[in-house]
């Protein structure tokens, strides 16, 4: 087991945006926890992935909407890669298109319960490893937003949005909380980025069709958005802290 600091928790990593950041991450050197809620599969196919380019890789379990799972999951990492020195909260739903007066309780604490319940476990659980209060050797959290937090999304997805809004309040709140204890917390705010999360949301052709809103005219990357990651996860942004990013072409 290894005891370095740069042991990485990536949650929703079996998948888009969080695949591609887990595949980054172990190139430039971390061990790499790729967090699944269902399709281990598809988590084990990205471990293979960085196996074979000679990384390191785990694949974890948990729903991060389920406190204990979150817990489980933790541990799992400790007991298995060693001291934990980065969490990237990526895992996140949308759903499909609907006005607020069609919404019900059902997919609205769904929505809440993952998108920001989730990332609260896991900040909260990241933070009593890494802080120095604790213990720790400092670290850094890394929150995935979204472009939809200052836009609205109104029309689509109002829930989604309000919930990356927290997000965005949780990363300004907790960077600050924490900036004395060696823990930095930033977010980054993708814009249209080709994933499969539009297709679960019932718009598979969703880039497409509002590329052309975009400044920079075209739809980014999981791989683009991984890069501004990863960035942020380790040694060379050691000043940068409460930073809301933009990876969203200028929209």
């Amino acid at each position: 087991m290894s005891d370095s600091p740069h042991v990485a928790l990536i949650t929703g990593g079996s998948r888009g945006i969080g695949a591609a950041t887990a595949l980054l991450a172990a190139r430039q050197g971390w061990a790499v926890a790729v967090n699944y809620a269902r399709n281990e599969a598809a988590a084990q196919a990205v471990v293979r992935q960085i196996a074979e380019a000679g990384g390191t890789a785990i694949a974890v379990q948990g729903d991060v909407a389920v406190e204990a799972d979150v817990v489980a999951m933790f541990r799992a990492v400790d007991e298995r890669l060693g001291r934990l020195g980065c969490l990237v909260n990526n895992a996140g739903v949308v759903d499909v298109p609907a006005r607020v007066d069609d919404m019900g309780g059902e997919r609205l604490r769904r929505m809440f319960d993952i998108n920001v319940l989730g990332s609260f476990y896991c900040a909260r659980e990241a933070v009593r490893r890494m802080s120095t209060r604790h213990g720790g050797a400092g670290g850094s959290i890394v929150n995935v937003s979204s472009a939809a937090a200052r836009l609205g999304a109104a029309g689509q997805y109002v829930d989604y949005a309000a919930a990356k809004g927290a997000i965005d309040v949780l990363t300004v709140g907790l960077a600050r909380e924490v900036a004395a204890e060696g823990i930095r917390v930033n977010a980054v705010r993708p814009g249209l980025i080709e994933t499969e999360i539009h297709a679960s949301g019932g718009l598979p052709d969703r880039v497409r069709d509002l590329a052309p809103l975009v400044p920079m005219g075209r739809g980014g990357t999981a791989g683009e958005v991984a890069e501004a990651i990863v960035w942020l996860m380790g040694d060379a942004s050691p000043y940068t802290t409460m930073t809301l990013m933009e990876v969203s072409g200028g929209r």
